[in-house]
């Protein structure tokens, strides 16, 4: 059913519940997993991130993320192909991107659950996944991030 798998990922409490299920789902049907983490380098506009230590902090946290997914896959000995990128941009469009250059079959992330203002305000990066996706993408809430709500 499933061939290839994308999880995105930042290290937060969603997107590891999020990661948990892909790589189940993954093992489940003998898919390979695609794991990405998204450089967020628009909310730097008032910094050139390009020449300045900002980029290779970001660039590093999402390294470590998608390397925690390889990381989670050899640890569950679950006999996952885990193929890793950090990409720049967007995270709604760079996962949507990346979706469609690489044709996965299924796209999984976590939810902040976030509600009212703070979900308008804030966006919700799973939402604008799930509207332009060409393929079927699946919503996963986990992690405690709603105390801060």
């Amino acid at each position: 059913m499933y061939d290839s798998i994308l999880v995105a990922t930042d290290g937060s409490g969603p997107s590891e519940a999020a990661v948990d299920r892909a790589l189940d789902l993954a093992q489940r049907y003998g898919a390979t997993l695609h794991a990405i983490s998204i450089v967020d380098t628009r909310v730097y506009t008032d910094v050139d991130v390009r020449s300045e230590p900002v980029l290779d902090t970001l660039e590093e946290q999402s390294q470590n993320a998608v390397d925690a997914v390889a990381e989670a896959s050899a640890a569950a000995d679950a006999d996952v192909p885990v193929v890793t990128d950090v990409v720049h941009g967007s995270p709604a469009s760079g996962i949507v991107d990346y979706a469609t250059e690489h044709d996965v079959d299924l796209v999984v992330v976590g939810t902040h659950g976030r509600h009212g203002v703070r979900r308008v305000l804030l966006g919700s990066v799973a939402e604008r996944v799930v509207r332009n996706a060409p393929v079927p993408v699946l919503t996963v809430g986990g992690g405690d991030e709603r105390a801060d709500e």
